[in-house]
């Protein structure tokens, strides 16, 4: 029995469905084709930064071969270890039989003392603009030339530093491990999407809740995991039951345990994560037992997240199979004589390709306005391109012409867009970018337009007037407004496929028609928001339960 790093970030029901026997037979999803492209492009990118590493690093490097036998490619990595290689490229660790542990890394460092410290290569952003981070250039990846970067601050990714915690005890458990770190120090190195720098992460810091350690932390899930695993393969009483988190729509178990859930009505469809698992340590483990309950009195156990008095309403929505209920009977949203409806679309973190706009006048047009209706501000250069900077320059200019006319003629103005999170990124992104190119506005510029009250998240309009039994994403409120997208395969894992192929990504002439979907997609996205917002100020909104009387 033996586990890689991902057991410890995964489900534990689904570490228990991966390693019993009689899992064999049972429903799972389809293969995922942007999982598989993704893992595809992370292979790529991790290729390209080992190629660059070997151009630069000469005799110091020394790379397993990537092809055959794990245990071939072990007894390389440790052949390599043996000559004191000071880069070892594509490393396979030896298995850790006592612990269970198996595992590779794409780099082992050598320290000027002895032994090896792990990096790891992904293809995320691992940082973020500010300052702390420690760093050394991508092509000197040596920890003790490390030093506080002033342009950097660490983006939190749990999963890295878990995995360098994994690699940290193979290293330990083969004799490996570094003999001298900096004192009271256990480093490990990551290479992100940007590619430029090498992070180095210390895991005796206690960045976990309680002041723990990444290897404190570490220790106990995989301990924990390996439980799990053991009693799954040996066919010992099920340490881990299913109940419904966010992992569950991209895992190829979820048919099974949906399956399981629906067929117990458990209270997990109606409220995840923490406070499932305490509701059910209650006594409270089925919807009808959570929608029994008196919402007026002290819940049986302190609830996190939502009041008590949600989750009982929310469990009589599920039961009555209402997809909203009010919370309050009439919805206050912000509306403008002029409106305009905003959706970005990106790839993955390489870029945002696409600014979409829907402009109407609920107040009325007038003379010199632009004419209503959907605008596309794109690049069909594969992103990361500096086409971006044009595109982007462009939607900032229209959109401020257009707040600029409204302000000028005395008229009240707003834009909208669903879940703030992904477009005031990029926003600033965009801006921090490509600074100084036509059109593209100051950093401060984007921070004044998204903390303007004319700026308008719909999912926070929802989140607050709305209870949502069935989640509160764009796909699955809209429809109660009565809106649906052309498309069915709308969606923004979809949407990553459609892409690749828009701008011929992989090799093939880039194809008009997947543009042509994009751009569909794109106008569906923003004319559901204007559907949403109309149709929650219209008297229809009085068709939807109130919670209180469920």
């Amino acid at each position: 029995m033996s586990l890689d790093a991902s057991a410890v970030t995964r489900c534990r029901r689904r570490v228990h469905l991966d390693h019993d026997p009689a899992s064999a037979e049972v429903p799972r999803a389809l293969p995922d084709p942007s999982l598989e492209q993704r893992r595809a492009d992370a292979a790529a990118h991790r290729a390209e930064i080992g190629a660059r590493l070997a151009a630069a690093t000469g005799e110091a490097w020394v790379a397993v071969p990537a092809e055959g036998p794990a245990h071939r490619r072990a007894a390389a990595t440790a052949e390599a270890v043996a000559a004191g290689a000071r880069l070892i490229w594509g490393a396979v660790l030896p298995l850790d039989d006592a612990a269970g542990r198996r595992g590779s890394a794409e780099l082992l460092v050598r320290l000027p003392g002895g032994g090896y410290v792990p990096v790891i290569v992904v293809r995320h952003r691992v940082t973020d603009p500010g300052s702390g981070a420690v760093t050394t250039p991508l092509l000197e990846p040596w920890p003790d030339r490390g030093a506080v970067d002033p342009d950097r601050k660490i983006r939190s990714q749990p999963r890295d530093l878990l995995r360098l915690a994994h690699l940290t005890r193979m290293l330990g458990a083969a004799g490996w491990a570094a003999d001298e770190e900096p004192e009271g120090s256990c480093l490990g190195g990551v290479i992100g999407m940007d590619a430029d720098v090498v992070v180095w992460h210390d895991l005796l810091a206690g960045h976990w809740p309680g002041g723990r350690s990444t290897l404190a932390e570490y220790d106990v899930r995989f301990a924990d995991r390996i439980a799990v695993a053991t009693a799954a393969a040996t066919g010992a009483p099920a340490l881990a039951r299913p109940s419904r988190i966010t992992e569950c729509r991209r895992c190829p178990w979820w048919p099974t345990c949906e399956t399981e859930l629906t067929r117990s009505e458990d209270v997990s469809l109606v409220v995840r994560g923490e406070a499932a698992v305490v509701l059910r340590a209650a006594g409270v483990g089925t919807v009808a037992a959570l929608a029994a309950l008196d919402p007026a009195v002290e819940p049986p156990v302190p609830l996190p997240g939502m009041p008590f008095a949600d989750t009982v309403a929310l469990a009589r929505a599920w039961q009555r199979g209402l997809s909203v209920a009010r919370r309050v009977p009439r919805i206050a949203v912000p509306r403008a004589d002029v409106e305009v409806d905003v959706d970005m679309e990106s790839f993955g973190e390489a870029g945002a390709y696409l600014w979409g706009a829907l402009l109407t006048f609920p107040g009325g047009a007038r003379p010199g306005d632009e004419p209503e209706g959907y605008r596309a501000f794109a690049t069909w250069e594969p992103v990361p391109t500096e086409d971006e900077g044009r595109s982007f320059g462009e939607f900032w200019t229209w959109l401020s012409g257009v707040r600029a006319a409204a302000a000028a003629s005395g008229r009240s103005f707003a834009a909208y867009c669903y879940n703030e999170q992904a477009e005031n990124r990029w926003l600033l992104a965009s801006a921090r970018r490509f600074a100084g190119r036509p059109g593209v506005p100051t950093v401060g510029e984007v921070e004044s337009f998204i903390g303007a009250p004319s700026w308008v998240d719909l999912f926070a309009v929802v989140s607050e007037w709305f209870l949502c039994a069935h989640g509160k994403g764009l796909k699955r409120i809209a429809p109660a407004a009565g809106f649906s997208w052309r498309d069915p395969e709308a969606g923004g894992e979809n949407s990553m496929r459609w892409y690749r192929d828009a701008v011929g990504m992989d090799g093939a002439p880039p194809d008009p028609e997947q543009r042509r979907r994009l751009l569909e997609y794109n106008a569906d996205d923003v004319a559901a928001t204007r559907a949403l917002r109309e149709w929650m100020s219209s008297p229809a909104i009085a068709e939807v339960p109130l919670a209180g009387e469920l």
